[in-house]
């Protein structure tokens, strides 16, 4: 490697020391360990630590075509180090600020979203239902109401026909009234030993 290329290689590994450094404060800020079962943490901290080498690999590729070298591990360090000595404090305080506007962003969609689109829609639906439902009442008292109304007028128009039937009926003859009576009872008796039969 050139002269320029392990400066340009320390100068990347102290940097990516640094980001490590945010990075990590960044994971524990989110994942808060104590709160976590074991089992999570630990698959976490397996991808998180495979993404942070890889990340770190790549970079040291685009700089000097991946070699490594000693001095390498010790420019990580030392960005670790300048992190947890300079930044870190300022960091963590940005991170809260930024964590804490996006939350307040978020909450105010959410808040914009609910009274200008959830629920106007959400009443419109109700008041639709509840007009479905009074209209459907409605609509079933009318047709009761017709079919006692039909059913009213039915029965007075039946009214002078019974009363001619039972008009006939008693000028007919004696015997062609037990006739009908007795044609009556076999009828009905056979209708009545159907229906046993059918018990």
């Amino acid at each position: 490697m050139t002269l320029s290329t392990q400066f340009l290689t320390m100068l990347s590994m102290i940097g990516m020391g640094c980001c490590f450094g945010a990075a990590l404060d960044t994971y524990n800020h989110f994942l808060q360990r104590p709160k976590r079962r074991g089992l999570i943490v630990f698959f976490n901290d397996i991808l998180f630590w495979t993404v942070q080498g890889l990340i770190i690999f790549y970079i040291l590729f685009l700089v000097n075509k991946g070699e490594l070298r000693f001095y390498i591990f010790l420019a990580l360090l030392c960005g670790f180090a300048a992190y947890q000595s300079f930044f870190k404090q300022l960091y963590l305080h940005v991170l809260r600020i930024v964590i804490s506007t996006i939350v307040v962003i978020y909450r105010f969609i959410v808040k914009i979203f609910l009274n200008l689109v959830y629920k106007p829609i959400y009443s419109l639906i109700m008041a639709v239902i509840s007009l479905i439902i009074i209209l459907g009442k409605g609509l079933y008292t009318l047709v009761r109401f017709i079919i006692r109304t039909l059913l009213y007028i039915i029965r007075i128009a039946l009214k002078p026909i019974k009363w001619l039937f039972l008009l006939l009926w008693n000028n007919l003859p004696k015997g062609i009234k037990n006739f009908v009576e007795k044609l009556y009872n076999k009828v009905a008796g056979f209708f009545l030993k159907i229906k046993k039969i059918i018990k």
